[in-house]
């Protein structure tokens, strides 16, 4: 009976087997980062199979282009780089970045000690899959990806205070639904 260790590959390994286009390579690169990569489309773009179509498109590029990353920086975040402004040509071309639906202001803020004990990341997630997609973008873009205005507004050919003002109407909407989980958590626990 032979056993077969499997050595890890190392990044820089498989950066230089993607370049030379060795098939394995490719592989276990697609392998080790789709998951990661499909969160970052998935952020962008709700529906699974269409977020899942724009990161195969995304590594598709990625491998055209391999040769052309550095070496300096991270080589994560160029790969992320490249599947969020594929999520946003996607967005663009399916014109479903609408940037004018109105959201009721949150009125008061949430008591995040409360919401801290019994809030989960999934929860947050969710909240922000709710953002209608222009509003959803932006904060990505913003607070998860860490753009500036300027940046954004760039991407998305806008204006920057079209950025601002849909970062402020994102986060009024999440100050909203924070406070309505805060509400329905106080009530369940009678907690007040």
């Amino acid at each position: 009976m032979k056993v077969f260790i499997r050595k890890s590959i190392s990044e820089e390994s498989l950066i230089a087997g993607c370049i030379k286009q060795n098939g394995s390579d490719q592989k276990a690169l697609f392998d080790k980062y789709s998951g990661r990569m499909l969160t970052v489309c998935n952020r962008y773009i709700k529906d699974r199979l269409e977020a899942e179509g724009v990161m195969v498109t995304a590594f598709v590029k990625i491998f055209e282009r391999i040769a052309q990353f550095s070496g300096e920086g991270n080589f994560e975040g160029w790969m992320r780089r490249i599947m969020v402004n594929e999520s946003l040509m996607y967005l663009r071309k399916h014109k479903n970045m609408s940037l004018t639906i109105d959201i009721e202001e949150a009125h008061h803020l949430p008591n995040f000690e409360v919401l801290d004990d019994h809030l989960q990341a999934a929860d947050l997630l969710q909240m922000i899959s709710e953002l209608p997609v222009g509003y959803r973008t932006v904060f990505n873009l913003y607070a998860i990806e860490g753009f500036s205005h300027k940046e954004i507004a760039e991407q998305l050919n806008i204006h920057e205070n079209t950025s601002k003002s849909q970062l402020s109407r994102a986060r009024a909407y999440l100050q909203k639904r924070l406070t309505e989980m805060e509400q329905q958590i106080e009530m369940s626990h009678g907690i007040k």
